[in-house]
C-alpha cells in the first residue's frame, strides 16, 4: 500500500470537530460509538514524518472502524514541520495539549477517562509513545507537565521509539534533525525529553506492531526499543506481522487489523462484543 491508497479510502465525517487551541492545526476529531457510554477512548495520532503535507485525513477510515467496534476515538491534528510553530517544541506541546483536552471533552460526552490508550502510526507512533512517557518528566522540565492525562497503555504502529537511532538510519530523511532543531548528537538536551527510549521505563504496557515488509520505518527500531524497555522493567509486546508494509497498519481489514484491535481491547479491558449490533 501507499499513502495515496489510504487517502482513496472513505473518509467518514467525525461526530464533532473540537479545537483545543487557537491555531488552525489545533483540533481533534471525536467519534462516538452508537451504544450507551461511558466509552473507552483511543487517542489516535497520525503519521507523516512529522511534516505538514500529511494530516489526519488518511486515518479517518481507521478511526471510523475503531468507533464501529465500540471504541470512542479522539484523532488529533497538530502543528508539524512546515507549519508556523511546528517542530520543536510546538509539535510535542500540541499533542500533549490535545490529549489533555479530553478532560474538557468528557464534560459534554460520555467518555471513560479511566480507560484511555494512545495509538500512533509512524511519526505518530513516536508521539504516542512520548505521550505515554511524559509523566516521567519533572513539571519544571522543558515539555514537562504536572498533570498529564493518565493512559492505560500505548500502541505504536511502525513507530520511531528512538529518535537517535531513527536519525542514524535515515528514517524520513532529515525530518528528525529538523524536528529536534539540529543533529541528535548536538541536541542531547532535546533527546532526553523528546525521545521515548530516553524516558524508560514508561511504567505502562506497550504494544509495538510492525510489518515485516516495511521499507519506511525498519521493524528493528521497535525490537531494539522493546529490548531496552524490558531491561528497564516495562511490559512490552512486539508483533511483526508477515506480509504487511508500512501503510497496512492503518488500513481497516488489512492483515494487521486483528492484531491492532486485539491489542487495544486488551489494554482497555474492552469486551469482545463491544461493537453495537448492526
Amino acid at each position: 500500500m501507499t499513502s495515496g491508497d489510504l487517502l482513496a479510502l472513505p473518509q467518514p465525517a467525525a461526530d464533532e470537530t473540537i479545537p483545543y487551541g487557537s491555531e488552525p492545526q489545533q483540533f481533534g476529531e471525536l467519534r462516538l460509538p452508537m451504544r450507551p457510554g461511558p466509552h473507552p477512548v483511543v487517542v489516535v495520532i497520525h503519521g507523516g514524518c512529522w511534516q505538514a503535507p500529511w494530516g489526519l485525513d488518511h486515518v479517518r477510515s481507521f478511526c471510523s472502524e475503531l468507533t464501529g467496534e465500540g471504541l470512542a476515538t479522539w484523532s488529533l491534528e497538530y502543528r508539524r514541520l512546515g507549519d508556523p510553530g511546528g517542530g520543536w517544541p510546538g509539535t510535542f506541546e500540541d499533542v500533549a495539549r490535545g490529549a489533555d483536552h479530553l478532560r474538557e471533552v468528557a464534560r459534554r460526552h460520555p467518555l471513560d477517562l479511566d480507560r484511555v490508550v494512545a495509538v500512533g502510526h509512524s511519526a505518530g507512533g513516536h508521539l504516542a509513545l512520548w505521550l505515554a512517557g511524559r509523566h516521567r518528566l519533572p513539571a519544571d522540565a522543558q515539555l514537562g507537565d504536572g498533570s498529564p492525562l493518565p493512559l492505560r497503555g500505548v500502541v505504536s504502529l511502525a513507530g520511531v521509539p528512538d529518535l537517535r537511532e531513527g536519525a542514524r538510519r535515515g528514517v524520513c530523511g532529515d525530518a528528525i534533525p529538523r524536528l529536534l532543531g539540529g543533529p541528535p548528537e548536538e541536541r542531547g538536551d532535546r533527546l532526553r525529553v523528546g525521545s521515548p527510549v530516553e524516558l524508560l521505563p514508561l511504567g505502562l504496557p506497550q504494544r509495538l506492531v510492525c510489518g515485516d515488509l516495511d521499507e519506511i520505518v525498519p521493524p528493528e527500531l521497535s525490537t531494539l526499543s522493546a529490548d531496552a524497555a524490558r531491561r528497564a522493567g516495562d511490559a512490552v509486546v512486539v508483533d511483526i506481522v508477515e506480509g504487511a508494509g508500512h501503510f497496512e497498519l492503518v488500513r481497516p481489514g488489512s492483515v494487521t487489523w486483528p492484531v491492532i484491535l486485539g491489542s487495544l481491547r486488551e489494554l482497555l479491558g474492552a469486551p469482545e462484543d463491544a461493537a453495537p449490533a448492526p
